[in-house]
C-alpha cells in the first residue's frame, strides 16, 4: 500500500519527456498559426521554445532513465515538424508568398530536413563509425538550420525592406542551408565539449549578456549567433582531420589535444611553410 503512490510517481515522471516533445509539437504548429495570423516575432518566439524542449527532452529522459524506442520516435517526428515544416512555412507566408521559387526553396529546405534526420537515425544504429565520431554532427543539426531560417525574418525585423528581403537573396541563403544539413561537413556537439575552469566566470558573463540582448535586440543576437557558428565550421572540420589521423586521442581532454597539436606543429615545422608557397619535396 505504501509503494503504490511512489510507483505511480515514477511512471509519471517518465512520461515527462514525451509530454515535452508533444508540447515542442505544439508549439512548432502553434508558430504556423500565428505566421498565417500575420504574427511574426509570436511564430519566431514559438520555434524557439520548440528548440528548448528539443534540446531538454532527451537530457530529462536520461536523467529519468526513461528512454524508449517510442520516445525517439517521437522526437524525431517532433523535430521534422518543428525544425523543418514550421521553419519552412512561417519564412514562406512571412516573405515569399508572392514569388512561385519562394514555394520551391522552402520545399527543399523541408525535404533536407528530413533527409538529415534520416540519416542522422541510420548513423545512430551504425557501429562501423570510429568513437571520435560521436563528438561531430554529419552536416548542419535542424535546430541550426531553422535558426538560420528564422534569421531571415530577424533582419527584415531589424532593418526593413533591403536586398536581404528580395527573393533571390532569401533563395541563396535557403539553398545553401538546406545544402549544409545534407552535406558531409563536420559540425561540433557543443554539449561534447569540456569548459574549463578557468573559462566559467567569462562564460557566464557572456551568458548575462546573450539574456540582455535576447530581450533589448532578439533579432540581432540570433545574427550573432548564426555567424558564430558558421566561423566554427573550419575549426570543427580541421578538429575532426586531426582526430583521424590521430584516433588514440580522442579519450584525451582538450588541454591534452591542443599539446598534441603543438607538439605535431613542432615534429614538422617547415610543412605549412611549403604549403603556404606551394611547394613540393623533391624527388628522388
Amino acid at each position: 500500500m505504501i509503494n503504490k503512490p511512489r510507483v505511480g510517481r515514477t511512471e509519471a515522471l517518465h512520461l515527462l519527456p514525451s509530454a515535452m516533445t508533444v508540447l515542442s509539437i505544439c508549439a512548432g504548429l502553434t508558430s504556423i498559426k500565428f505566421a498565417l495570423d500575420h504574427k511574426p516575432i509570436p511564430a519566431m518566439a514559438l520555434i524557439a521554445v520548440a528548440a528548448i524542449l528539443d534540446a531538454l527532452d532527451g537530457r530529462v529522459a536520461r536523467i529519468l532513465d526513461a528512454q524508449s524506442r517510442m520516445g525517439a520516435e517521437i522526437d524525431s517526428l517532433a523535430d521534422s515538424v518543428n525544425f523543418g515544416v514550421t521553419p519552412a512555412l512561417v519564412v514562406y507566408v512571412t516573405l515569399l508568398s508572392k514569388w512561385p521559387v519562394g514555394w520551391a526553396v522552402v520545399l527543399l529546405y523541408a525535404v533536407c530536413v528530413v533527409l538529415r534526420l534520416a540519416r542522422y537515425n541510420a548513423q545512430q544504429d551504425d557501429g562501423t563509425l570510429p568513437p571520435y565520431a560521436k563528438e561531430y554532427f554529419v552536416g548542419m543539426p535542424a535546430p541550426a538550420g531553422a535558426v538560420s531560417m528564422i534569421g531571415t525574418i530577424g533582419l527584415k525585423l531589424q532593418f526593413g525592406e533591403g536586398w536581404w528581403t528580395s527573393v533571390w537573396a532569401l533563395s541563396l541563403w535557403i539553398t545553401g542551408t538546406s545544402l549544409l544539413m545534407v552535406s558531409a561537413i563536420p559540425m561540433k556537439k557543443f554539449h561534447t565539449l569540456a569548459v574549463p575552469p578557468n573559462w566559467a566566470a567569462p562564460l557566464l558573463a557572456v551568458l548575462a549578456i546573450a539574456a540582455a540582448a535576447a530581450v533589448l535586440e532578439p533579432f540581432i543576437l540570433i545574427w550573432v549567433i548564426i555567424i558564430s557558428y558558421v566561423c566554427h565550421i573550419p575549426f570543427a572540420v580541421r578538429s575532426k582531420r586531426w582526430l583521424a589521423k590521430h584516433p588514440e586521442a580522442w579519450e584525451d581532454d582538450n588541454k591534452q589535444r591542443r599539446a598534441a597539436r603543438r607538439a605535431t606543429r613542432r615534429a614538422q615545422p617547415h610543412r605549412r611553410s611549403m604549403a603556404r608557397l606551394g611547394l613540393r619535396k623533391p624527388g628522388r
